[in-house]
């Protein structure tokens, strides 16, 4: 009588552990696939960011060519220069228009 409540206990150990060893494998299996797929996407993500880096640098270069500023510059120092001396003669004329007596 004893006899079949043990194999009964050993056969639900024997299920419980090919049940317990079935689910490590599928959960060693998920974590593979979880790894995979995250160097896959870090990887992905490096060579954006890269690409990223590349474009900055790019325009970085661009930002540091300064002539067609200076050149700028200087016309807008010409342009300044020459509105102080219509400034100036504007000045002078209205200076000039206020000695007259008006009628």
């Amino acid at each position: 009588m004893w006899s079949w409540t043990i194999y009964g206990a050993l056969l639900a150990s024997a299920l419980l552990v090919t049940a317990a060893f079935a689910l490590l494998v599928v959960r060693v299996l998920q974590g593979w696939r979880d790894f995979k797929r995250l160097r896959r996407h870090v990887f992905r993500d490096l060579d954006r960011l890269f690409a990223r880096v590349e474009t900055f640098a790019e325009k970085a270069t661009d930002v540091a060519d300064t002539s067609r500023l200076e050149t700028s510059f200087a016309r807008l120092r010409e342009s300044l220069a020459r509105l102080a001396v219509l400034r100036a003669a504007l000045d002078e004329a209205t200076a000039f228009t206020a000695l007259i007596p008006r009628k």
